[in-house]
């Protein structure tokens, strides 16, 4: 059944045993507000009890952190990986994710693979109370070599019109709060991977100074900053999800004209993944904060007299710095 399409590369059933396989996990995720259930051409997400809804999207993909699970076989924290990265962009404007979907596509596909895959999609969306609501498993032999795939991750926030998180209110000497990150989280695997290398050889490597392999440092799931934060959206005027760009990069998109971010680096320990990057690689200072969080997952602007509240209750977050004046624009100094 299904020869000719399955000597061409394309295999229906293991298409088919794939969406079994998967069922059960967009099922754990699904929130009242789904109507219809799985399996239907379109999701259907009923929207309600909000004064002057805004939606907010995101859409992004994981990079050539594929590489690394692929080279290691490990594929259950990548799904994490996209939701938790999509999560915290709209977070950044104040907003409550409510639905994701996921795009995957693959040279060969492997049932099991997108098991694994989806199942981690499900588990982090399950953490914010996100629903999985739909999918697509594209198998294309010939666009994407042997077992290579590529993952995309979609999401729909919401947030009310009064309540955006922006950062135009930030203003000279309000506090910088960082919460650190988890590693690499989703940026800067194509500098790795030309520094270590990408086979399974190198990255069951162990090193003293991380504590583990690099494989299992490389493959350390992006963190979501989502249920931290959510108590706290009122106090914040400003909030950058430290992706690719770094600090640098990622903080002026939310400043206004003629306020600068100060950071002082003496404020956080650095995680020892960006040092011995930055020794093996002989990247440079400047190069190393432009491409990686260098340990900052989030960064938060708020009033000076409201940054004590946050700090207390997240132990983990610490003022890195304040907000400076710059004339006429804005940007970023780390000393």
């Amino acid at each position: 059944m299904d020869e000719a399409y399955t000597k061409a590369g394309v295999s229906i059933d293991n298409a088919l045993r794939a969406k079994n396989m998967i069922a059960s996990h967009v099922r754990s995720t699904l929130r009242p507000e789904v109507l219809g259930g799985f399996g239907f051409f379109g999701g259907l997400f009923e929207f309600k009890g909000y004064r002057q809804p805004v939606l907010v999207s995101s859409v992004d993909g994981v990079g050539t952190k594929l590489k690394i699970a692929s080279a290691l076989d490990k594929h259950d924290t990548i799904g994490i990986d996209i939701v938790n990265h999509c999560v915290n962009d709209i977070l950044t404007g104040g907003a409550e994710p409510l639905f994701f979907l996921d795009y995957i596509a693959m040279g060969k596909l492997v049932p099991e693979r997108v098991g694994a895959i989806v199942g981690g999609l499900a588990r982090a969306c399950r953490e914010v109370g996100c629903a999985l609501i739909g999918g697509e498993t594209a198998e294309m032999p010939g666009l994407y070599a042997g077992e290579d795939y590529d993952l995309a991750g979609f999401i729909i926030g919401v947030v009310e019109k009064d309540r955006i998180i922006q950062g135009e209110t930030i203003a000279v000497g309000d506090s910088i709060i960082g919460l650190p990150s988890s590693g690499l989280h989703t940026n800067g695997y194509s500098l790795v991977r030309k520094v270590f290398g990408e086979t399974r050889q190198s990255l069951e490597v162990y090193y003293p100074e991380l504590g583990k392999t690099l494989g299992e440092e490389l493959l350390t799931p992006h963190r979501c900053y989502y249920n931290q934060l959510k108590p706290f959206m009122s106090l914040i005027k400003g909030m950058a999800h430290i992706t690719g760009g770094g600090l640098i990069e990622n903080v002026p998109r939310i400043l206004p004209d003629g306020v600068a971010a100060g950071f002082d680096s003496r404020c956080w320990s650095v995680p020892p993944v960006f040092q011995l990057i930055h020794e093996r690689g002989k990247v440079a200072r400047d190069e190393m904060y432009r491409v990686f969080n260098m340990g900052i997952g989030m960064v938060l602007f708020c009033g000076e007299n409201h940054a004590g509240e946050i700090i207390r209750a997240l132990p983990e977050a610490k003022v890195i710095g304040e907000a400076v004046g710059r004339q006429g624009k804005k940007g970023v100094v780390i000393r």
